[in-house]
This record gives structure tokens, sequence and C-alpha cells, in this order.
């Protein structure tokens, strides 16, 4: 009798795994429901030390909208090293020099996986290391799979590092839920939210950027 109560405390205990990994797969939110399966970007993208991550993504975004560029030429600009404090608003200042909007996405996934299903890769800033010490790194978002549950990102020296949802929420949350699209002036992000579209467009004039800032509004009227 007591080997049979120890056979259905397994099984019971194997059906309550079973059922908490069912739920975990199920746990993807409505809106990524929605989007392609899986999807996996192609672009320019540049190896570099971790503490290389912010000019090394910026140059891999700017590539690929067609601006000839290196991270090494993006380092004197960003004032690194030194300004590593300022390198969030540093690297958005930079990219409005090159004339693109910088466009902020909210601290969701969903949000981001929206754009990137849209063709757009991501800037994201994540938190790398361990519980007793991390850093925040810049990396791409370039891609995801569904069915997986895990996200593709361009950090690093890793062109294809894959992190799961959880866990990219995780260190994206820790680092503050940061990301933002580099967008040509005539490339509007997916379900864009015209208010931010404007304001952004109102950040590169200000950068000195008229005419694309001209450019991103009369877009938006097109749209």
């Amino acid at each position: 009798m007591e080997q049979l109560f120890s056979r259905m405390r397994v099984a019971l205990l194997v059906a309550g795994c079973v059922a908490t990994l069912a739920g975990c797969a199920g746990s993807v939110a409505p809106e990524v429901k929605r989007l392609p399966e899986r999807v996996e970007l192609s672009g320019t993208f540049y190896r570099g030390e971790a503490h290389q991550s912010g000019p090394q993504v910026l140059a891999s975004l700017l590539s690929q909208q067609g601006i000839v560029i290196t991270p090494g030429l993006l380092e004197k600009p960003l004032h690194l090293p030194g300004a590593e404090d300022k390198l969030q608003q540093n690297l958005q200042n930079l990219a409005r020099e090159y004339g693109m909007v910088v466009y902020p996405l909210d601290n969701k996934l969903p949000a981001l996986l929206t754009q990137v299903a849209a063709g757009y890769p991501v800037m994201v800033r994540f938190s790398e290391g361990s519980a007793f010490w991390a850093e925040p790194r810049y990396a791409i978002l370039s891609g995801y799979d569904r069915q997986k549950q895990n996200v593709l990102l361009r950090a690093g020296m890793n062109r294809r590092e894959l992190m799961s949802f959880s866990a990219f929420e995780s260190a994206f949350e820790k680092s503050g839920g940061w990301a933002v699209l580099i967008q040509k002036p005539n490339q509007l992000p997916a379900a864009v939210d015209p208010q931010r579209w404007l304001k952004a467009a109102d950040e590169l004039a200000q950068a000195g950027q008229e005419r694309e800032a001209a450019q991103a509004r009369k877009t938006l009227a097109a749209h």
C-alpha cells in the first residue's frame, strides 16, 4: 500500500510539472500570438567587446540605412571613453545628426516584436551579468521565435544570441526598459503613434536636420 501511495505521489508530481510547463508555453501575450511565428532579420552587424556595444550597435543600424560608417568613427562623437554615463542620450543625438528619426518604443515585449515582425531592427539596452554584478549593454533585437519563446539578439561578439522571452524581459527591465527605432524620415514604424512620431520629428529639427524633420512630418501626413 505504501508503495502504491508513493507511485501516486510521483504521478501527481509529474502531472503538476507538465501542467506548469504547459502553462508557461501558453503564456505568450495575445499581441505576440497575432504576429508571424518566426522572424529573423538580416543586416550589417559589427562585432565588438561588451564595452563597445553602444557605437557597435549604432554603426550597425546606420549601415543598414545606407550610411557608410564603422564603430570606430563613432567613438569620438560619442565622447568615448569617458562619457559612458551619457551614452544613451549621446547615441540618440548622434543618430539625429545623421538625419535619422529616433522613435522610442513602449517597454513591453509585444511592442518590440511588433516592429521586428514589420522588418525593423530595434536598439535595446539590457542588463548583462550576474545577480551580484551586472552592467548595461546595447544590442540589436533582430528576431524571435514564438514557438520556442525566445528572442534573437545581435550583441557583443555574437551575431545570434538567443535568449528566452522571460530572461530577456527581466534583463531589459533591469536596465530601464529602453528601446528605440533608428528610422529614415520616410520610414514609419508599425502601428505608429502619431504624437510620438511628431515629437521625434521635432527633436530631429532641433538637431539641425530641418529638411529631414519636414520629410518625417510629410510621411506621417500621407499615412
